[in-house]
């Protein structure tokens, strides 16, 4: 049996949280407490780029995240950490949409939304967020 460091949360403890307790304590309200808990958190841990978002994702050990694809008003993230990973049924990612949607609101700084989808065969996850160029938020960081 492999023991993890001292001081590091183990993938079962992760697991154990993330996929029973909370869904447990949240009921049918679980994935809009969780978009809106991933929003809240990105207002506590501010990325500056895009690059910050995806070195966030691995910190965290919420998995590898990638810009799949870059347009105008909107971008398509990448989400892998593995087969065991997805194979959790039930798991919610809209902790890490919210995140990512807030994030990419204050590098922008126009309204934004994040859906997510999971991809079994493919053993990922797609975040593709959108913004809306017609609606300014005020108070953030635009790269422009």
């Amino acid at each position: 049996m492999i023991k993890n460091p001292p001081n590091a949360v183990s993938s079962f403890g992760y697991e154990l949280i993330r996929d029973h307790v909370l869904s447990s304590i949240l009921g049918k309200h679980e994935d809009d407490i969780l978009y809106w808990a991933g929003k809240e958190l990105a207002r506590k841990f501010p990325c500056k780029s895009q690059e910050e978002i995806v070195a966030f994702f691995d910190d965290a050990s919420w998995g590898t995240l990638t810009i799949a694809k870059e347009t105008r008003d909107g971008r398509i993230f990448h989400l892998t950490n593995g087969p065991e990973f997805l194979q959790i049924s039930n798991r919610s990612f809209r902790l890490e949409a919210g995140f990512i949607a807030e994030q990419i609101q204050q590098i922008q700084g126009y309204l934004t939304e994040c859906y997510d989808e999971k991809h079994d065969k493919q053993q990922l996850i797609t975040f593709t967020v959108k913004w809306d160029v017609k609606e300014r938020i005020l108070n953030t960081i635009p790269t422009k």
